[in-house]
């Protein structure tokens, strides 16, 4: 059975930082892409960043690009999310997702992916 165990949500001031983590079990992992996406109240849920198998791939919306950094340790079956200058509209349930993929491969699209976290929340104060 497959689990992915989001961590490293919390409280955080405007301009902060915080590190999520995505820890993944029952699945050969490096044979998966991997993603973040974000689901603030009211709204539909978004991507935020996604890499390939290996980590050589990756990909950031545009509201994150420059100020987060998605990475993965496939010895570690982790993958991370690195959040820097946080504003107040980064607030939002973060979830990691996991997709059998190509080398090389990435996804923004979130129908793509097959397992899901339960999510971690980000609260951004300003």
């Amino acid at each position: 059975q497959v689990h992915l165990v989001e961590s490293g949500g919390g409280l955080v001031q405007a301009g902060g930082s915080l590190r999520l983590s995505c820890a993944a079990s029952g699945l050969t992992f490096s044979m998966y892409a991997m993603g973040w996406f974000r689901q603030a109240p009211g709204k539909e849920r978004e991507f935020v960043a996604a890499i390939s198998r290996s980590g050589g791939r990756t990909g950031y919306a545009d509201s994150v690009k420059g100020r987060f950094t998605i990475s993965r340790d496939n010895a570690k079956i982790t993958v991370y999310l690195q959040m820097n200058s946080l504003k107040p509209e980064d607030t939002a349930v973060y979830y990691c997702a996991a997709v059998p993929a190509n080398s090389g491969s990435y996804y923004a699209d979130s129908h793509e992916y097959r397992y899901w976290g339960q999510g971690t929340q980000v609260t951004v104060s300003s």
